[in-house]
């Protein structure tokens, strides 16, 4: 069984670059997989062990150095990692703002309150995510802003700023952080009634006792491609080309080459792109074997 820890922390951090060794020979030494992202404004992280206590024991040694971080734990039967990837970056998330993940003033709901507040038809609720992952599941009457990546989001606001102007307003995503640069985008266009799932979805999922809000499953950014409410990896797989979900259905579809092409990414990828996806996936099938 394989425990997954996922974390994060929006902060000034000065020294991140000099961060990197110490916790890549930390994580090594305790057989610990996943990503981190080190960045000036904070650090980001999903990682997973089959080691008694070796997430404990990272959670003990974050806390000590950085101070204030929270991890929310899930499980796997499944390793949802094959390697540790530490990545050194100017952004927690690429959000095409100016404004750092510490820079707002935005209000937190846990998840029974978050249950409360989306039940107000007066409240606008925005999933900020991408809308591949919108497709997957979502919370009930939320919007989506139809992004192909987080980038766009600060767009979706300035087109709709005369339709949220004034509104209360609810948003939610996999584990928080893209909220915390979403935050800085709303106040920059002059919103500031902005309450945010402490947390997101997978916290919600970990901690709700009526999760009917909910619907359909959570894509996540690892080997597990989705979970169900209860946590567990779900029924989705993965398209190795554009690392879009795919549903069984999907799978059916002409387009559809493992490790090659989806209905998805079919006509965006060139074909010397599909030969080289073929050689790769060769070269993957023969390491698997």
């Amino acid at each position: 069984m394989f425990k997954i820890g996922t974390f994060y922390k929006c902060f000034e951090f000065i020294k991140f670059q000099e961060f990197e060794d110490g916790l890549r020979d930390y994580c090594t030494k305790r057989k610990i997989k996943g990503t981190i992202i080190l960045t000036p404004e904070g650090i980001n992280a999903t990682v997973s062990s089959n080691e008694d206590k070796a997430l404990e024991d990272l959670n003990l040694y974050l806390n000590k150095l950085l101070g204030n971080l929270v991890f929310r734990f899930s499980f796997s039967n499944i390793s949802p990692f094959k390697r540790l990837k530490i990545k050194i970056r100017k952004e927690l998330v690429p959000s095409g703002t100016n404004g750092k993940s510490y820079e707002h003033n935005g209000k937190y709901l846990n998840p029974s309150e978050w249950h409360t507040f989306i039940k107000n038809p007066n409240n606008i609720i925005i999933d900020v995510r991408n809308d591949y992952e919108n497709k997957v599941g979502t919370f009930k009457n939320s919007i989506s802003p139809d992004t192909k990546n987080f980038r766009e989001f600060k767009s979706f606001l300035k087109k709709n700023k005369n339709k949220l102007q004034d509104k209360k307003i609810g948003i939610f995503c996999t584990g928080g952080i893209r909220c915390e640069k979403a935050l800085y985008s709303f106040e920059e266009e002059g919103m500031n009634d902005i309450y945010q799932l402490q947390g997101g979805i997978l916290n919600f999922l970990l901690e709700s006792e009526d999760k009917s809000s909910w619907q359909g499953e959570c894509f996540v950014f690892d080997e597990r491609v989705t979970v169900t409410k209860d946590l567990v990896p779900g029924k989705y797989k993965q398209c190795y080309a554009c690392r879009r979900p795919l549903s069984e259905t999907d799978l059916k579809k002409s387009e559809y080459k493992k490790g090659i092409s989806c209905h998805n990414c079919f006509f965006e990828k060139s074909d010397s792109d599909r030969i080289r996806y073929a050689e790769r996936q060769k070269q993957f099938d023969m390491k698997k074997s």
